[in-house]
């Protein structure tokens, strides 16, 4: 067989055998975010339409977050946070509606004092993907209830999944769950009961 053969034939397998290296490790790839970011990688590829530019995206995020300074709070900070959610949860009983908002405020303030950026809300959600990807739904939930609540469209009940929602979020935020009451454990005074189609709705 003529040497030029030989040569066309092991550039032939040279490309087959980068081929499959470049298919392996894109697969790989694509199973360490799948791994990271659970639904939200779903999610993700469902709006952009795109398996790739979804994994852009998420690859982004996780670029963007490694070049955040994170901190933890102080245990005074803590404590301090711990506070005033229990008086947010107190006012629950009397005004839902303000305990959303506050409870929507304590963890941005939160998240600010830890080293996120907190002005845009896109920008939390994907900060809270990458390292909370299993909470991220939940607080886009939160948000839409609370939103829903400023124009009037949200029940009692809606109000109570939102805060729950926050807690969630506020809880991981501070590294602790104890003493971080739970929207359950009070009541509010007006006994409506949930609207499920409308937290679905804004899910």
């Amino acid at each position: 067989m003529d040497t030029w053969v030989w040569i066309v034939i092991a550039a032939a397998a040279v490309i087959v055998l980068l081929a499959i290296l470049w298919s392996a490790t894109r697969a790989k790839r694509t199973r360490a975010l799948q791994d990271t970011f659970g639904g939200e990688y779903d999610r993700t590829v469902e709006q952009t339409g795109d398996r790739r530019a979804a994994e852009r995206e998420l690859r982004g995020r996780q670029k963007q977050h490694d070049a955040l300074d994170l901190r933890p709070l102080s245990p005074q900070s803590r404590d301090r946070y711990v506070r005033r959610w229990q008086s947010t949860q107190t006012r629950f009983v009397d005004d839902p509606k303000g305990a959303v908002a506050e409870a929507d405020m304590l963890v941005q303030e939160v998240m600010q004092e830890r080293g996120y950026p907190t002005k845009d809300f896109d920008r939390r959600v994907a900060d809270i993907s990458v390292e909370h990807p299993e909470l991220v739904e939940k607080y886009r939930t939160a948000d839409g209830i609370a939103r829903a609540s400023e124009r009037g469209e949200a029940s009692t009940e809606d109000l109570r999944h939102s805060v729950r929602h926050y807690r969630a979020l506020f809880a991981e935020l501070l590294e602790t769950d104890e003493d971080v009451e739970d929207v359950d454990d009070v009541d509010s005074r007006n006994g409506e009961r949930a609207d499920t189609r409308n937290v679905e709705r804004l899910r």
